[in-house]
């Protein structure tokens, strides 16, 4: 299935303030892994943030959980870069009385 109203994804500030960023102390380590796996960091934080975009609106996605704050759905992709490819786990959350996806969650698979 498709995430719902995935031309309406949203990606807050996960990307900056935790996923690429070195100095958060549980995203530090994805930010590592985009690092080396993918060359990503913040400097080109908009190539990852593309390929989420793109993905929210092309990519199966899988219902992880439904609870009190909304339905949960995972995501798996594959992104290339001229350093490296990998799978990419994205998680979103649709909260309950919105209509669109949140990112809530993204890095490399580390295989």
């Amino acid at each position: 299935m498709k995430l719902p109203n995935g031309h309406l994804a949203d990606l807050g500030n996960k990307i900056e303030e935790y996923s690429l960023n070195l100095n958060h102390q549980a995203g530090k380590n994805k930010a590592i892994l985009f690092a080396s796996k993918l060359g990503i960091t913040l400097e080109n934080a908009g190539l990852l943030k593309q390929a989420l975009k793109e993905a929210a609106i092309n990519k199966d996605v899988v219902i992880h959980k439904t609870n009190e704050y909304g339905t949960h759905y995972n995501m798996k992709f594959w992104l290339q870069t001229a350093v490296g490819k990998s799978l990419i786990l994205a998680a979103w959350i649709v909260r309950e009385g919105e209509n669109f996806p949140r990112l809530t969650n993204c890095y490399p698979v580390k295989k």
